[in-house]
Order: C-alpha cells, then sequence, then structure tokens
C-alpha cells in the first residue's frame, strides 16, 4: 500500500485488519499482491473492483469506499454473507465433513427443486465447503450453471477458518457488493475513482482456455468489450489497472495505455510439472 493512501485510511479512523481472501479463486492475485501494490495510484477517491474473484487486492488495500461485484451470483452472495452474517455462516461451515460421498451430495444439490429453497447463509456455507475441498479449489460450472468440480485428495483442508472469516468480514462492513456485468462500471466510477480489473484471462494455447465461472463465459468478443470500457473509464478520468495473460491478442489490443510483463506463477494444471512461471501483463492509463 503507498503511503498516501496510508494516510488517506488512517485520516478517516479506519484501521485495516489482516486477512486474505476467504475462498482460493481460479487467477487469484494473492501472489502478485507486491507486483500491484506497487502499481496503485498515489491518490484516488472511491475503488471498483467488477471482478472480485478472491478479492485479494481488495483485502489487502481495504479502502472505505468499495463498490465490489462480480457476475457470479454465488460468489457475492457468499461476500454479502460474510459481511452480515458471519456468526451463522461459521456454525453451518463446522456441519460439513470432508468425505467423498458427502461432498457430491453438496455439490450435486444444485440439480434439485429443494436448493432454491435454501438461506443466504446455507448457500454461502456450501460455496466455501466446496471451494476448501473440490479439485484445485476450482469453481466451474457447465452450461447451466451447475457446479461440476469433482472431489479434490487433501491431507486436511481447513473448511473452517474463523479467524480470518472474522477479519474479512470486518474489512467488508463498508463496502458494496452486487451481482452485474463489469460494463456497469462505466455508469457508476466518476473522475478521480480507481478500478481493477482482473478477468478470465485470454489463453495464451488453444488447451488452456478456461472460462467456466459463469454458464456464459467469457469469449474474445467479451475481451474487447472490457477494452472498451478501460477506454470508457479513461475518457471520464477514472483511473484503470488490468491484469491479463500476455497472449498477443492482449498485448496488441491495449497499446494505447501502458502494458508492463511480469512474472507469474501458473496455478492451474492438472500436471505438477507444467506448473511454472509464465509473463503476465499489468495494464494502467495513469
Amino acid at each position: 500500500m503507498t503511503k498516501d493512501n496510508t494516510a488517506r485510511i488512517e485520516t478517516n479512523n479506519f484501521t485495516p485488519v489482516a486477512c486474505r481472501p476467504f475462498v482460493k479463486w481460479v487467477g487469484g492475485k494473492s501472489q502478485l499482491l507486491p507486483s500491484l501494490l506497487n502499481r496503485i495510484p498515489a491518490r484516488f477517491n472511491r475503488y471498483f473492483e467488477p471482478f472480485v474473484g478472491g478479492g485479494a487486492l481488495f483485502f489487502a488495500l481495504q479502502p472505505q469506499q468499495a463498490f465490489l461485484s462480480d457476475i457470479n451470483n454465488d460468489l457475492i452472495n457468499a461476500y454479502k454473507v460474510v459481511q452480515t452474517q458471519v456468526a451463522p455462516l461459521i456454525r453451518d461451515l463446522k456441519k460439513h465433513k470432508y468425505e467423498s460421498d458427502y461432498y457430491y451430495s453438496i455439490r450435486n444439490v444444485d440439480r434439485l427443486p429443494i436448493f432454491q429453497r435454501w438461506s443466504p447463509v446455507r448457500r454461502a456455507s456450501r460455496l466455501i465447503f466446496l471451494n476448501k475441498t473440490c479439485f484445485n479449489g476450482l469453481y466451474r460450472v457447465n452450461s447451466r450453471g451447475l457446479f461440476n468440480t469433482p472431489f479434490g485428495r487433501y491431507t486436511n483442508p481447513t473448511i473452517v477458518d474463523e479467524e480470518n472469516l472474522r477479519a474479512c468480514s470486518a474489512a467488508l462492513q463498508t463496502a458494496s457488493l452486487r451481482t452485474g456485468p463489469f460494463d456497469e462500471v462505466k455508469k457508476m466510477a466518476k473522475k478521480n475513482d480507481f478500478v481493477y480489473f482482473d478477468p478470465p484471462y485470454v489463453p495464451l494455447s488453444v488447451t488452456s482456455y478456461f472460462t467456466s465461472y459463469s454458464a456464459a463465459g467469457f469469449d474474445l468478443a467479451m475481451q474487447r468489450l472490457l477494452f472498451e470500457t478501460c477506454c470508457a473509464l479513461d475518457r471520464q478520468g477514472v483511473k484503470f489497472m488490468l491484469s491479463n495473460s500476455s497472449a498477443p491478442f492482449v498485448l496488441d489490443l491495449y497499446k494505447p495505455f501502458k502494458v508492463e510483463l511480469i512474472a507469474a506463477s501458473r496455478a492451474i494444471n492438472s500436471v505438477g510439472s507444467k506448473r511454472g512461471k509464465v509473463q503476465e501483463v499489468i495494464v494502467t492509463n495513469y
């Protein structure tokens, strides 16, 4: 966090709490935090994150005026429950057990009519349980929006991280949370606000494309719409930072802005030997 942002938080009588993302998310930015924090604008008004995912940058910055959103309604529901009902959530999480048959019974409940009557707390508990016990922590849905990641093999997964959940709840108290498409930020962000985009990445190869965070997916047309959104924000005087892969498509698309290459670890691959360093980009307009 920059010195200026630290001062801004202190003058609002707000003390950041030590916490980390309460879910593991594909493309999560915990490992890239130093690179991201070093590029945060020295001064900005409000903070927007339209692809919140695990929220690593938000939890590191903890700006008082934050607007967090995502197209994934289950994820945003979990954020709202952590924000306002963390104690009931913790109690429900303690009911889960790490067993294969139990896992599939919880995973497949969204195929049943009864799931529509589940409370927000129970839905959030299910998402966090599946996230902690599924293969690679991979949130993936099929074309009907049904969670379909298989059971993961772990030694002793932490299903209930009570201390961190309470810390995340404290960090989220002043945040605005909503489900919606990323381009709606154009209507909300004003001059001198700051937007961080962490979209599903453009694939580096035809075999690496993963966009199933929602049933709609995220194709190259959506990537172009994201670029157009960045251009609109730039014209409005809004500061933005964007993460993406170093695919030629991305490098060519974002030529009008500042593009920096950084090294990152490849986290999603079923073959351990193929999880190595790759180049990613950070794009800024300041």
